[in-house]
């Protein structure tokens, strides 16, 4: 861009170079930009950056000097993109998604990431063994989970929920709890409180508040005191006013068994399902058969050397072909829509496959993400890791469109009321 200015002595005139406005565009005024272009809402857009609505206006205003025009049409009740920034949105994603692949891309060849991931993982990977100390496990466990924090934006409160302890995580903007969050750990370790940053992470994406139950473990607690405290959780958030229907309920690793024993016992007694279910990693044979550790994995040891001990202790006793324990023997049919994520190298993933394909047989809207990687559980290095991040966004996504489809009236209705 440049500007002529006709010198009052100088015919010919002078050039004066104007800066580039690309020279000075920063990636996340871009990323600002999409956010609020795909949404054409401020506060969802926010919510999606994990930035609050004031800073994301500024970067907005920020761009749109810099290319010298409005890009968005802002009232009370409504964002429309102009036409520039019509010719601006796809060009942006385009170079943002091109970025971002050039980022990982760089990312995986100088293996930083998985460096990053094994060290998290080796502490509980050292002390983890078919007869390790249990509370020494615990407590790396927690460790592990205390090096990340919940989204600086969402509020983290202590609750009784139908007398189970846990926490509920508010995401900016939101009140009720319509995300039931049901943490991993075997049966036999976690809780609640390393958890609340996975679930806030999920609860920002998805919109809502999220309720996290400190549920009891084995082997001080077998078989069925996770799944009664699960059940008490679920109807505390039903007593408190929420919609059935606009209640997702998500779980990773051995807690998508945990989630699927509550979908079934909750169709067993006609009791309301909720809207949509979203299942990180999920472990749910615990006969160990589908396992496929690979010997490069930080977690794969852990996991295969806690499989069998952690059934053990869960069950006590219990048949394990039973199929509120054991998903993959039982009837899905009537179960919500489901979405499962899982890495091509989990040493679990079978499990998704083999969850999905039943579930479709059953006649339930099942659907499969996979993302790269080997890390189980990858969902939990989400502050670092593009797959988990990712992988968070699109659950996210998938809760929204579960709880927007069940919101909208009828077509019927739709009808009468543009009439």
């Amino acid at each position: 861009m440049a500007c002529i200015l006709s010198g009052m002595d100088d015919d010919a005139g002078r050039v004066l170079a104007f800066p580039q406005a690309p020279d000075a565009i920063e990636l996340r005024h871009l990323r600002a930009f999409v956010a609020v272009a795909e949404e054409l809402n401020f506060g969802r857009a926010a919510e999606r950056l994990y930035l609050s609505q004031p800073a994301l206006s500024r970067q907005i205003r920020a761009l749109e000097r810099l290319v010298g025009c409005d890009l968005l049409r802002r009232s009370t009740h409504k964002v429309a993109l102009t036409l520039a920034g019509e010719a601006l949105l796809d060009r942006a994603r385009r170079l943002l998604h091109d970025v971002d692949e050039a980022v990982t891309a760089t990312q995986s060849v100088g293996g930083e990431l998985a460096t990053r991931v094994a060290r998290m993982w080796a502490p509980l990977a050292d002390v983890s063994s078919a007869d390790a100390d249990l509370q020494d496990m615990r407590a790396k466990y927690e460790e592990l989970h205390a090096g990340f924090s919940p989204p600086p934006e969402v509020a983290v409160q202590s609750v009784n929920a139908g007398g189970v302890p846990g926490f509920t995580v508010t995401p900016p903007g939101t009140e009720a709890a319509e995300l039931l969050y049901l943490h991993g750990g075997g049966y036999i370790m976690g809780s609640a409180y390393g958890f609340r940053h996975l679930a806030g992470a999920l609860a920002m994406a998805a919109g809502t508040g999220a309720l996290v139950p400190e549920y009891r473990l084995a082997p001080e607690h077998r078989f069925p005191a996770a799944l009664e405290d699960a059940l008490r959780a679920y109807a505390w958030m039903l007593d408190r006013g929420a919609a059935p229907e606009r209640i997702a309920v998500a779980g990773d690793s051995a807690a998508g068994g945990l989630v699927l024993s509550l979908l079934l016992s909750l169709e067993a007694e006609g009791l309301p399902m909720p809207g949509a279910v979203t299942l990180f990693c999920p472990s749910v044979d615990l006969s160990g058969s589908t396992l496929e550790p690979a010997p490069d994995d930080p977690s794969a040891e852990p996991i295969a050397a806690l499989a069998a001990r952690a059934a053990a202790a869960y069950l006590a006793g219990h048949p394990i072909d039973d199929p509120i324990v054991s998903p993959l023997k039982a009837d899905l049919t009537g179960l919500p829509p489901l979405l499962v994520q899982a890495a091509t190298g989990d040493p679990v993933r079978q499990d998704a496959h083999l969850l999905v394909e039943r579930a479709r047989a059953h006649g339930v809207d099942a659907r499969i993400e996979l993302y790269p990687g080997t890390t189980h559980a990858f969902q939990m290095f989400w502050s670092f890791l593009p797959e988990g991040a990712d992988a968070l966004q699109a659950a996210g996504a998938f809760i929204r469109e579960q709880r927007a489809a069940r919101s909208a009236p009828p077509p019927r209705a739709r009808r009468r009321t543009q009439a």
